[in-house]
């Protein structure tokens, strides 16, 4: 049986790619701050048949990522999703960005990936599809950026592309394949309910992507229509 884990599982993106790999079979591991809160996660755990088992992970908490890596020592993890994020202070223009905001955020946007996937980096190593995946934005690509603002989110994002492209030479070794998505402008708590896709949608898509990235496709940056995003 094929494993994907899922940071941030617990609603949105997160909560969809649980349902869709779930239904087709796969173990799903689901993390998220408060597993008791989580009820449509828990009814997904409950409901289906055994493949999904929720994890309490709070990103920025390294002991609980230690924790994690050792209830999951062994275990094969085909896709590794980082999908947990934060948008950060949302009137961040020039002149009125906070520091503690910007450092709350890029310690949940850039840093986490970057631990997490540290982390647990054996059991992707260990699977057949050896992928790393991590949740960017197209806000985060400096070519695409025409209109500027939003310094918090824009900056965390193209830092995490940064950490994104060093760890896609530094797994290749090890058989790794780390890439970043684009999940298009999803109807979700962040994106807005102008989104112009669902969020089954944007899953779809995004599975068809990992469905055939390889080796050869190490650190590259996806669109949500599968074409490559400039940095």
């Amino acid at each position: 049986m094929s494993a994907i884990l899922v940071t941030g599982a617990n609603r949105g993106i997160g909560l969809e790619l649980v349902r869709q790999y779930s239904a087709d079979g796969w173990q799903v591991h689901a993390c998220c701050r408060n597993p008791a809160a989580a009820t449509e996660l828990q009814r997904l755990a409950e409901g289906g048949a055994g493949n999904v088992l929720v994890h309490r992970l709070e990103v920025t908490d390294d002991a609980q990522i230690s924790d994690l890596a050792r209830q999951l020592q062994g275990q094969p993890i085909d896709i590794l999703f980082n999908n947990a994020g934060v948008y950060g202070q949302s009137d961040a223009w020039f002149g009125n960005a906070s520091r503690a905001a910007w450092l709350d955020a890029l310690n949940v946007n850039t840093i986490s990936p970057m631990k997490v996937m540290e982390a647990l980096v054996d059991n992707v190593a260990a699977s057949e599809l050896r992928i790393m995946a991590t949740l960017s934005s197209k806000m985060g690509s400096m070519a695409d950026n025409r209109s500027g603002g939003s310094y918090v989110y824009r900056s965390t994002k193209a830092a995490l592309n940064a950490v994104m492209v060093s760890a896609a030479h530094d797994l290749k070794p090890r058989g790794i394949t780390a890439v970043v998505l684009h999940p298009g402008w999803v109807r979700t708590d962040m994106g807005g309910p102008n989104g112009e896709i669902s969020v089954a949608e944007s899953v779809t898509a995004m599975r068809q992507i990992l469905s055939r990235v390889g080796p050869d496709d190490a650190g590259s940056f996806y669109e949500i229509d599968g074409s490559i995003i400039p940095w």
